[in-house]
């Protein structure tokens, strides 16, 4: 038995020898990497208690010992921007890292327009991603993590890649636009590191640090350690929501499948595409609908590899040409853009068919975006009247019936992407050690529900993420949110107006920038296709907050206002050259009120710098809004320099919305 126990002893020891013998660097740190300059450069990473450690970079030797915990970490001196490098790593083993660069590395962080590659927008880019060669532009794109008992240690994945050719799809847009601006001016290096995710809220950006003044928040944070109260929480979620659900979709369980290419529908009806069905004869219908239609395709054609763009499809789709499964999408907001095979076109009569899933508010097709299919020669539409039958219905769940583990208390249902600080443990954290240049910021869309609170949630964000990387001053730059959903022709209450004010106020915080992008948005698209302009506008605020550029960097806005008679007199900040309609026409989008608030169209002109508003049937104006709608009409309010003027409301006795200069 003794001699078994040693034997033990001696395999359980040299497993850990084993564990932790390595040397082992952070995932970010590897081959490609791109370091910030004029800034002490800090290296850490994992190997054997009390481990000696030499890192030899750039003809120079540093040492270190890792602690009796197995970490360590050191830092190089200053650099200015240059590469590529190598740098050697030894301890017990040896590391090598290739192709580093010094330069200037910005963190790219938000939702999915953050997210949105160029591949996702590759029709508008194709010359673009053609032509791109920029191989001192690096990406490093961060798995999706999430994190809700702490903060992870490292990332899951990823590497850097250059922005050249085919590499560059996978790149955000909006930071390959930003870069390469910079990139073009300056010649430095210039590395992103993308932490971004589809659909998720502020909250889950933002440390802890940042909730210190919102208890509420920093109780949840703290039950979200709780194993035991996470896994109640998960256990009172009802299985019929969490588990696959047995299909009852006619389509798919009848004798033969509805794409098939030998089904016979009998009883369809007529409905039209692009559309929603709600809008054409199907009432308040959650579920699935099948479109079939026999398209004729041209000998030319056939045979060939072809692209079919179906616009956009509320919310899931799956497309079959001749019984075959095309391509897919689960959730509404990504452009469908699909290949066909060889070989699956043929000439004549082909047989599309479009299963459409649906969970809540109006299904199908959204107007005015493009649907047809082609090959590199030929065209054929899409759009027009196809047949429609009704697959599935779906009953709406209530989840009010549920409570955690049957007690008083309210139950509260856990999604780890959402949760407050969740996103920040796992996909941020892991790096704040790394030396930055600055921030970009795009989120909003997921908050929009409740714009009151994104203000002070901002607020969060950039002073808790200053505080984590150590750097009061850290340029924050964000993009405010464009026009979406149908245009306003009255004066009206407004989500996204409400939200767009908050992040205007957000400028409070010292050393942060605000693009507006009031007229890049889409009605139909909470994801515009116009990536490069808002990449754009976000490099020129940098050039001016973080390269010190002596330049005019956002459009006119709203600093105070001032009463006389029945006229409210507006003034600006960022006027540049002078206010300016982008259009030649008169002022449009301004609204005025009384202390009612009952906004109505009002009348407005430049006066100088100022903006003079006023309607005669308001006799004693308090308020003015500008542009205040999801969507506007044609806001024209712009500076000489191009620039448009955010949107904004004056507010009695408050003071004005604070912004930097």
């Amino acid at each position: 038995m003794n001699t078994f126990k040693a034997l033990l002893i001696a395999l359980l020891v040299s497993q850990s020898t084993h564990l932790f013998g390595n040397v082992k660097l952070p995932k970010l740190i590897s081959d490609g990497m791109v370091l910030q300059r004029d800034a002490k450069i800090p290296l850490w990473g994992w190997a054997s208690p009390n481990e000696k450690i030499i890192v030899l970079f750039n003809k120079k030797k540093y040492k270190t010992i890792a602690s009796n915990e197995g970490t360590w970490e050191l830092k190089l001196p200053k650099m200015q921007a240059g590469g590529p490098y190598t740098m050697m790593i030894h301890g017990k083993n040896n590391i090598e890292i290739k192709d580093i660069l010094i330069g200037d590395v910005w963190l790219c962080a938000g939702q999915s327009n953050m997210v949105h590659q160029l591949n996702i927008h590759d029709v508008r880019y194709a010359n673009e991603i053609a032509t791109a060669n920029y191989p001192e532009i690096r990406h490093y794109k961060i798995p999706t993590t999430t994190s809700i008992s702490g903060e992870k240690k490292d990332l899951e994945g990823g590497s850097w890649q250059k922005a050249v050719g085919e590499e560059v799809r996978p790149f955000s847009a909006v930071a390959y636009f930003f870069a390469k601006k910079i990139y073009e001016k300056y010649h430095i290096p210039i590395g992103l590191i993308n932490a971004s995710v589809g659909g998720t809220p502020i909250e889950a950006w933002i440390p802890k640090e940042g909730f210190k003044t919102y208890p509420d928040i920093q109780k949840i944070i703290e039950e979200n350690k709780d194993t035991t109260f996470v896994n109640s929480q998960k256990r009172a979620f009802p299985n019929n929501i969490v588990a696959p659900q047995k299909i009852t979709d006619k389509g798919l369980i009848g004798e033969k499948s509805w794409y098939a290419i030998d089904f016979v529908p009998k009883n369809w009806r007529q409905i039209n595409i692009p559309g929603y069905w709600e809008d054409q004869g199907i009432k308040d219908l959650n579920g699935v609908v099948w479109y079939r239609k026999d398209i004729e395709i041209p000998e030319s054609m056939a045979g060939k590899k072809a692209r079919v763009f179906l616009g956009r499809i509320v919310d899931a789709d799956e497309l079959y040409i001749n019984g075959k499964l095309v391509g897919k999408t689960t959730y509404q907001y990504p452009q469908r853009r699909y290949n066909v095979p060889e070989h699956i076109l043929k000439a004549g009569k082909n047989t599309f068919v479009i299963r459409v899933t649906n969970n809540f508010g109006k299904g199908g097709f959204v107007s005015d975006k493009p649907y047809y299919i082609f090959t590199d020669k030929d065209t054929v539409d899409l759009k027009g009247y196809w047949n429609y039958k009704v697959g599935d219905v779906f009953k709406p769940f209530d989840f009010s019936k549920f409570k955690a583990n049957n007690s008083k208390k309210p139950f509260r249902r856990i999604n780890p992407q959402n949760e407050p600080a969740s996103l920040y443990n796992a996909m941020v954290a892991p790096f704040t050690r790394f030396k930055l240049k600055g921030i970009l910021w795009y989120q909003g869309e997921t908050n929009a529900g409740q714009p009151e609170k994104y203000e002070g949630y901002m607020d969060a964000l950039i002073e808790g993420w200053r505080l984590v990387f150590h750097k009061p001053e850290l340029p924050f730059i964000y993009a405010q949110l464009p026009n979406f959903m149908d245009v306003s022709y009255l004066p009206s209450e407004s989500n996204w107006a409400e939200l767009r004010e908050a992040q205007l106020k957000a400028l409070s915080e010292p050393n942060t920038a605000m693009t507006v992008n009031i007229d890049l948005g889409e009605w139909n698209d909470i994801h515009p296709d116009n990536k490069k302009d808002v990449g754009e506008r976000m490099a020129l605020a940098a050039l001016k907050l973080a390269y010190n550029e002596d330049i005019v960097y956002s459009g006119p806005l709203y600093k105070d206002y001032e009463i006389k008679g029945n006229k409210i007199i507006i003034s600006f900040t960022h006027v540049g050259s002078g206010l300016i309609t982008n259009d030649g026409e008169a002022l449009s989008e301004f609204a005025i009120a009384g202390e009612d608030k009952q906004f109505v169209w009002a009348n407005a002109k430049i006066e100088g710098d100022n903006v003079v508003v006023w309607n005669d049937t308001i006799v004693n104006p308090k308020y003015v809004r500008y542009a205040w709608a999801d969507n506007p009409d044609n806001p024209n309010l712009y500076n000489k320099e191009g620039l448009p003027a955010s949107p904004f409301e004056t507010e009695k006795n408050k003071p004005s919305a604070p912004t930097n200069k």
